[in-house]
């Protein structure tokens, strides 16, 4: 909140106001808390963090399985690669 609202000048109560509204509704809809398990106040407010944190959990998963592939892919690719080098030097 301090380099929001306190490095500004403001003229009037009206525009620190609604600096301070805007701040409030970032912070409570928007920002991600790690004490909460990076979900916003307003989904753990309003019962969403568990669906929330359940689909990240399936990206996750999703996103490893497929790395592994690749990776296992590559690998294997590499070792074809070798094994046709290695024939080739003893024709």
């Amino acid at each position: 909140m301090k380099n929001v609202i306190k490095l500004d000048i403001y003229y009037s109560p009206m525009e620190l106001e609604g600096a301070l509204k805007r701040f409030v509704h970032y912070y409570n809809y928007e920002r991600y808390h790690e004490s909460l398990n990076n979900v916003t106040p307003s989904d753990m407010y309003y019962g969403k963090a568990a669906k929330t944190i359940e689909n990240r959990r399936k990206i996750k998963l999703k996103t490893l399985n497929e790395r592994r592939l690749a990776y296992l892919n590559q690998k294997k690719k590499q070792t074809l690669k070798t094994l046709i080098n290695n024939q080739t030097k003893f024709m």
